[in-house]
């Protein structure tokens, strides 16, 4: 039931966010970042009610609907950017990739919300408040107050995982994490980000903890 129950709200909610894009009623990055944050922190809370088998099930499918959506345009408004990207699919694998990294719940969840929220943040930030700070990398349009955001967020994430999951993270290690998280998120070229900033996150947190 649980699993059904789950599949029923990523539906709804890929739903909303396309009749809100294609409405028209906000920029198209906001629309599909509001798609990227609803999704992707509802996913991060999974393992909270599915087992890990699901989990990896749901990436596989997830997977494979996203790249169904990307060759029919079907949900337009997660592929409606304007640069070339595969980020949408690289978070698919990132779903499954840190449920066989690790079988933590806490990890799992907050290695999830650095691209959710944090990447979700700093892009509608970025592009509200970040027109007069941009600046280029790899061919990739960045804001200084969009990576401030995506830092600041990346490191209260992991102030929360620190108390939430009893974990012993001392400041400097997880403002190094936040930073590093951060970096990536700058250079990951063509989406790479959704993938190697979760798989980052899980692999440092579990080598800690």
């Amino acid at each position: 039931m649980a699993l059904l129950i789950t599949v029923f709200v990523v539906f709804v909610l890929l739903c909303l966010g396309e009749i809100w894009w294609r409405k028209k009623k906000v920029h198209g990055e906001v629309s599909r970042k509001f798609i990227h944050i609803t999704v992707g922190s509802f996913v991060a809370f999974w393992p909270f009610f599915l087992s890990w088998n699901q989990i990896k099930l749901l990436s596989l499918a997830f997977l494979i609907v996203v790249a169904i959506s990307r060759y029919l345009r079907i949900f337009q408004a997660i592929h409606s950017v304007n640069r070339p990207t595969w980020g949408e699919l690289y978070f698919a694998v990132a779903v499954g990739g840190v449920a066989f990294m690790t079988h933590n719940k806490w990890i799992y969840m907050v290695a999830l919300l650095q691209m959710s929220l944090a990447d979700g943040l700093a892009a509608i930030i970025g592009v509200r408040y970040g027109k007069h700070q941009r600046y280029s990398i790899l061919g990739q349009v960045k804001s200084v107050i969009g990576t401030a955001t995506f830092v600041i967020v990346s490191f209260c994430l992991l102030v929360a995982y620190r108390f939430l999951g009893q974990a012993s993270l001392g400041v400097l290690a997880m403002l190094g994490l936040a930073l590093a998280a951060g970096l990536i998120e700058n250079i990951g070229v063509f989406g790479l980000d959704n993938l190697f900033v979760p798989l980052l996150i899980a692999a440092a947190l579990r080598l800690m903890s």
